[in-house]
C-alpha cells in the first residue's frame, strides 16, 4: 500500500479523476440549465398559443352576439379562427423547434469546444508533470562525475547539429 502511495502516477491519477469530476458536474450543471431554459420557452410558447386560441374564440364569441341571425357568417368565422388557431400553434410550434434545434447544435458546438480545450489543458499539465518527475529523477540520481558526463556529450552533440544545419 505504501508503494501505491508513493508512485506519482497513483497521485496523476487521483488528480485526474478529481478533475474529470469536476467537469463532469459542471457540464452537468450547464446542461440542466440549457435543458431548463428550453423547456421555459416551449411553456411559454404554448401559452402564448393558448392565449391566442382563447383570443380567437373571444372574438367569436362577440361576432355570434353581434349576429345572430347570420348562421352563415357566423359559421364562417368560427371556421377562420379554427384555421388561424391551427396555423397560429403550427407556426408557434415550428419556430419552437427550430429554436430548440439551434439550441441543442449551440450547446453541443459550446460542450465539444469545452471538452477540446479541457483536453489540452490535461495535456500541457501531464507534460509539466512529466518534466518536474524528470528534473527530479536527475537531481536525485545524477552524482558530479555523471553530470559532467552528460554536460560534455550534449556540448559535443550540439556541436555536430549545428554544423549539419550550417
Amino acid at each position: 500500500m505504501e508503494h501505491l502511495l508513493e508512485n506519482p502516477e497513483t497521485w496523476v491519477l487521483v488528480a485526474f479523476l478529481i478533475f474529470i469530476a469536476l467537469v463532469a458536474k459542471k457540464a452537468y450543471l450547464v446542461i440542466t440549465v440549457a435543458l431548463d431554459a428550453r423547456a421555459t420557452r416551449i411553456r411559454e410558447g404554448l401559452d402564448d398559443a393558448a392565449r391566442l386560441r382563447e383570443e380567437a374564440q373571444s372574438l367569436l364569441a362577440e361576432y355570434q352576439r353581434q349576429q345572430r341571425g347570420a348562421d352563415g357568417e357566423i359559421e364562417a368565422m368560427l371556421e377562420r379562427a379554427r384555421r388561424d388557431s391551427a396555423l397560429m400553434l403550427e407556426a408557434a410550434r415550428t419556430r419552437l423547434a427550430a429554436q430548440l434545434l439551434q439550441r441543442e447544435k449551440q450547446t453541443t458546438q459550446n460542450i465539444a469546444r469545452a471538452e477540446a480545450q479541457m483536453v489540452g489543458e490535461v495535456r500541457v499539465a501531464a507534460s509539466e508533470m512529466a518534466m518536474a518527475a524528470v528534473e527530479y529523477m536527475i537531481i536525485e540520481n545524477l552524482n558530479q562525475s555523471q553530470a559532467t558526463k552528460l554536460i560534455d556529450g550534449s556540448i559535443e552533440d550540439l556541436g555536430m547539429r549545428l554544423r549539419q544545419v550550417s
